[in-house]
């Protein structure tokens, strides 16, 4: 069973950092994928980052070069480094993962909120 905890959300003033981190129960296999997606109210679920077994990365262009997707290895949390924050970016931020080859993420988090105040 693949268990997925974020921690790291939080109130941040426009501009300021955040980091979010995804902590995978031990027995995630390490070739999983995983993404780091959004919600904010009366919006669809949006698809932010992912980062592959490989640590391969791709981003959604809204968040190209103000976000990195991390993880230094398969015992490590995945990390979500935030920069440079809007009140846009104000949402629930979930964690999911994949297995490798999968298209579907089918394991989520619980989500953490983020809030950027202008």
């Amino acid at each position: 069973q693949v268990q997925l905890v974020e921690s790291g959300g939080g109130l941040v003033q426009e501009g300021g950092s955040l980091r979010l981190s995804c902590t995978p129960s031990l027995r995630t296999p390490s070739s999983y994928t995983f993404g780091w997606f959004r919600q904010a109210p009366g919006k669809e679920r949006e698809f932010l980052a992912a980062i592959t077994g490989s640590r391969a990365t791709r981003y959604a262009d809204s968040v190209k070069g103000r976000f990195t997707v991390s993880r230094v290895n398969a015992k490590t949390p995945v990390d979500l480094q935030m920069n440079s924050l809007t009140a846009e970016d104000t949402a629930v931020y979930f964690c999911a993962a994949k297995a490798s080859g999968s298209d579907v993420f089918g394991y989520w988090g619980q989500g953490t909120q983020v809030t950027v105040s202008s």
